[in-house]
C-alpha cells in the first residue's frame, strides 16, 4: 500500500477519473433521449451498469496506463495475510450500515423532521396495502415490516455485486493512489469526485427528487464525503476492498428503512431524513469523531523496511 511519502500518480488518477466518468455519463443518455428519465423500464439496468464503470477504470489504469505489479493486491482484492486480516471487519460492514441508518432515523425523529410510526408501520402499510378502498390488507403491517428488515440483513448480500463495481474504483484504486495527499486529503478528494460522478442521474431526480439541482449535487457531495470517509477507513484498516464493498452493499440495502418506520401521510424526504439527509450526517460525523478520539483515524498501517540482507525485513508503525 502506498504511503504518504510517495508521489501521486497524476497520469493514472486523471485517466481513472476520465474513464470512470465519461462512459458512465454516456450510459445515461438513453434516459434523456427517451424522455422517461428514471421511470424508463431499462433505467435500473442502466444504473447497475453505470456502477461498474469505476471498476473498469481501475482495471484499465492499473493494467495498461500506469501498470503496477500485483494487480489484485494493488486494488485490495487480495491482501497480505489474506482473509484472516480483514474478516473481523465484515461484522462492522454487515451490521453497521442498517444500525447507523436506524440511528439516523431516530435523530430525524427527535429533531422533528421524520414522522415515524415505530410499531404500527402505517406508512409502510399505506404504500403496500390494497388499492381498493375499504378492503382489508392481506398481510399485517408488522409482518411486512419484519420481512423488509429481514431482507435488509439477508438479501443485502446481493447488493455487494454492484457495490463492488464502485468500490474497486473509489476505494480499491483511488484511495490508495491519493494517499500521498494524506488521509484527510484522500477522503475529501475521493468524496467530492464520487459525489460529482452522480450528477447526470441527480439532474434526473435520483436520491433528491424534491430539491433544486444545485442543492442536490451539494448534498450528494457532502454525503459521499462523509460515508466515503468511513468506507475509506475500512479500506485502509483492513487493507482490503472487501469490507468497504460489503458496507456499501448494506448501505444501499438499508436505504428503504425510512419507509418501513414512516407514518402514513408523511412521505420520507431524503433531503432531511436518513443518511442522505442532514440529520443523518450528524450520525456520520459523530462516528468519524469517535474513530478519531479512539485513535483509529487516521489509520496507522505497518510499513516494511528492507533489512541488510534479502528476506530480512524490519517492521515499523507509521
Amino acid at each position: 500500500m502506498n504511503t504518504e511519502h510517495d508521489r501521486v500518480d497524476v497520469r493514472g488518477v486523471v485517466s481513472f477519473v476520465a474513464i470512470a466518468y465519461v462512459p458512465a455519463w454516456l450510459l445515461t443518455l438513453p434516459l434523456w433521449l427517451t424522455g422517461e428519465g428514471l421511470s424508463w423500464n431499462w433505467a435500473p439496468l442502466i444504473l447497475v451498469i453505470m456502477m461498474f464503470m469505476p471498476a473498469v477504470a481501475a482495471l484499465v489504469v492499473n493494467k495498461w496506463i500506469s501498470p503496477r505489479p500485483k494487480l489484485l493486491r494493488s486494488l485490495g482484492i487480495t491482501n497480505p495475510g489474506g482473509i484472516k486480516k480483514w474478516w473481523p471487519y465484515v461484522l462492522i460492514a454487515w451490521l453497521g450500515p442498517p444500525l447507523v441508518m436506524a440511528l439516523a432515523l431516530l435523530v430525524g425523529y427527535l429533531l422533528g423532521v421524520y414522522q415515524a410510526d415505530w410499531t404500527g408501520f402505517s406508512g409502510l402499510a399505506e404504500q403496500t396495502g390494497p388499492t381498493v378502498v375499504g378492503s382489508a390488507p392481506q398481510t399485517p403491517p408488522g409482518m411486512i415490516a419484519l420481512i423488509q428488515i429481514a431482507m435488509v440483513f439477508g438479501l443485502g448480500w446481493l447488493q455487494i455485486i454492484p457495490a463492488l463495481g464502485e468500490e474497486l474504483g473509489w476505494r480499491g484504486y483511488l484511495t490508495q493512489a491519493l494517499l500521498p495527499l494524506g488521509q484527510s486529503g484522500v477522503f475529501l478528494t475521493t468524496g467530492v469526485l464520487w459525489g460529482l460522478w452522480h450528477v447526470p442521474v441527480l439532474i434526473l431526480g435520483y436520491n433528491y427528487p424534491t430539491l433544486p439541482i444545485v442543492v442536490a449535487v451539494i448534498m450528494m457531495v457532502c454525503f459521499c464525503t462523509l460515508v466515503g470517509t468511513l468506507l475509506g477507513w475500512l479500506r485502509l484498516v483492513s487493507r482490503s476492498v472487501w469490507p468497504p464493498t460489503i458496507a456499501h452493499g448494506f448501505l444501499n440495502a438499508a436505504a428503504g428503512l425510512g419507509t418501513v418506520f414512516s407514518m402514513a401521510g408523511h412521505p420520507v424526504d431524503n433531503g432531511s431524513v436518513g443518511l442522505l439527509g442532514w440529520t443523518g450526517w450528524i450520525v456520520l460525523v459523530l462516528l468519524i469523531l469517535v474513530l478519531v478520539m479512539l485513535g483509529k483515524l487516521p489509520v496507522q498501517f505497518p510499513a516494511e523496511m528492507v533489512g541488510i540482507t534479502r528476506g530480512v525485513n524490519r517492521r515499523s508503525r507509521r
